[in-house]
């Protein structure tokens, strides 16, 4: 089986999705980049009994190279972040998260930018867009994502989720998680009383610091 490891690490992810309340039922998908070839989670089959035979294995043209499985409808837009995304510090592209998370899904409702109520929006990008609204699984949302993705590690999409990427999938997958915790920060701030924002300077300095946080 080609890409096992990465057809496993999908699953593995995609059972996490629904653990941590990132997504309901078949919602949401996730794909790791091996060269020029993408595993990919199936359309229409439950994360709790999916193995990794059942990933989907695809070119960088959207063919299917191994798997029995249709891959997921949101599939051109997994390929349009491949193709034409490139990270702000140069890193590749390997993995990409997408989710049906509730309170990043509300806050695409109420902005078209997420406002800077907390660093951890740094970790995406100065600011973190929404996507204009448009059908799942079309050209027009891959379009839409990938000019709210200009500069950012992720983004919101309006009236429906979120999409991250990164170097790897624990990459990408944190930074979903962190995505929706800034939104649900955001919307508890807001039902309370009129938050205050940090200043667009703070986080340019916290874009900057972030590059070498960590153990390097």
């Amino acid at each position: 089986m080609i890409l096992e490891t990465e057809r496993a690490a999908v699953c593995a992810y995609a059972r996490r999705m629904v653990g941590d309340g990132l997504v309901v039922g078949t919602s949401g998908n996730i794909s790791v980049r091996a060269g020029n070839l993408v595993a990919v989670t199936p359309t229409g089959v439950a994360y709790s009994a999916m193995t990794p035979a059942d990933i989907s294995v695809v070119d960088l043209g959207g063919e299917v190279i191994d798997g029995e499985l249709r891959p997921t409808s949101e599939l051109p837009m997994h390929l349009s972040v491949y193709w034409d995304v490139r990270d702000p510090d140069q890193e590749p592209v390997t993995a990409v998260v997408h989710t049906h998370a509730p309170h990043a899904t509300a806050a695409s409702t109420l902005v078209r930018e997420l406002p800077p109520i907390h660093y951890i929006i740094a970790t995406i990008g100065p600011s973190v867009r929404v996507a204009r609204y448009a059908t799942y699984g079309t050209p027009e949302l891959a379009s839409a994502v990938l000019e709210a993705l200009d500069g950012r590690r992720g983004c919101l999409m309006a009236n429906h989720g979120t999409l991250t990427y990164g170097d790897g999938l624990e990459a990408a997958y944190q930074r979903a998680q962190q995505l929706e915790w800034a939104c649900r920060v955001w919307l508890l701030a807001q039902g309370a009383g009129r938050p205050s924002l940090l200043p667009p300077a703070e986080i340019a300095n916290v874009v900057d610091r972030l590059r070498g946080y960590g153990q390097g």
